[in-house]
């Protein structure tokens, strides 16, 4: 099995999020010795947010590129190659100012792909990745599942992977991390019994 493992928070070695989701892996990893694991760090790798000069790129024939258009057909490729090719995926999902981080929206811009994620056909969009399936790891320094400040957080996510096919995907939540270091330890305490006594359990 191949999984992709999303990092997305821009707090490096302090971020929650990374520090769960890598849990997240290693817990796969011990249930399913063969997984074969794809790591990209939004953050740090830097793909660029989606523009006219993406949309100038993809459409220009590869012959007549030039360097930078090639860079950006190529960064396109290789992320939606990655994708594509993966069973299943671990989404690490920090809230910044109630939604995702731009960094992971850049993300899903770039696997967003007309007839290789989704088609559209005369009953309306189709979904072409339902054999996948997504662990998002939620953090956020408030508490907003059921409320509106959620809604372009997991809520967005949700609608999203939806779109292209996507139904199997649980959460992993470590929320109202910033409400003084006991609810934090607790918070991330709770994280690592579902990762170990939830997702994982039958291992």
């Amino acid at each position: 099995m191949k999984l992709l493992h999303i990092d997305s928070s821009i707090l490096g070695d302090n971020s929650a999020s990374r520090q769960i989701s890598v849990g997240v892996v290693k817990a796969w990893q011990a249930a399913e010795p063969g997984v074969e694991v794809t790591y990209r760090d939004l953050a740090n790798e830097g793909i660029n947010h989606f523009s006219g000069a993406t949309l100038a790129a993809l459409g220009t024939p590869a012959e007549l590129r030039d360097a930078a258009q090639q860079r950006e057909a190529d960064l396109s490729a290789s992320t939606l190659a990655e994708f594509l090719a993966a069973d299943a995926v671990v989404l690490a999902a920090p809230m910044y100012n109630f939604t995702i981080p731009s960094q992971l929206k850049a993300w899903i811009d770039r696997i967003a792909v007309a007839g290789q994620t989704f088609r559209y056909t005369e009953a309306g969009p189709e979904g072409l990745c339902g054999n996948k399936k997504v662990i998002i790891v939620s953090t956020s320094g408030g508490l907003h599942v059921g409320q509106a400040t959620g809604v372009a957080h997991e809520e967005y996510l949700k609608v999203m992977l939806g779109f292209l096919g996507i139904t199997d995907i649980e959460f992993v939540r470590a929320h109202g991390l910033a409400y003084g270091d006991e609810f934090r330890s607790k918070s991330l305490s709770d994280a690592n019994v579902v990762i170990n006594e939830q997702l994982f359990a039958a291992a």
